[in-house]
């Protein structure tokens, strides 16, 4: 199974989004198998942004980051990543079809909620920078009616 990274950004836990946006993950029937919310320290946010750096809006992302607490998250799944992608929809929410996180709940893309890792390489160095000492092994009951 796949895992990819999931991030709720500042304004998705002070809009009080966490838990619509777990459910539609648990909905689709992936796994869970790690969550916590955290502040972010600028340095690590520079980090987790680090390939976003020459970017102009780089700065401002950091900011944005560490303006309040995040729930940084681990989902697995059978492709997790791309499907977990599509659940989120596009960056910029104006281009976000209806039914998505983003093209549900977002209007600006600097307030786009919710954060995915985009490969299956970038959500391996995303879990292991957010998530250390690893994640839970376990499985659902419901693991044999979602998978063949």
């Amino acid at each position: 199974m796949e895992q990819t990274f999931i991030m709720i950004k500042p304004d998705g836990v002070q809009r009080g989004l966490v838990g619509e946006i777990i459910s539609r993950f648990e909905k689709k029937g992936f796994s869970l198998k790690g969550l916590k919310l955290i502040s972010v320290e600028r340095a690590f946010a520079e980090k987790h942004y680090e390939d976003l750096s020459a970017k102009p809006f780089f700065n401002g992302l950091v900011e944005y980051i560490i303006s309040g607490p995040v729930v940084a998250m681990v989902w697995e799944g059978k492709n997790v990543v791309a499907t977990g992608r599509k659940i989120i929809g596009a960056t910029n929410p104006s281009d976000s079809a209806p039914g998505t996180i983003r093209g549900d709940y977002a209007v600006e893309i600097g307030r786009n909620i919710i954060h995915g890792s985009d490969a299956v390489e970038s959500a391996r160095k995303e879990i292991a920078l957010w998530f250390p000492d690893g994640t839970v092994n376990w499985q659902s009951s419901l693991h044999s009616w979602i998978y063949e």
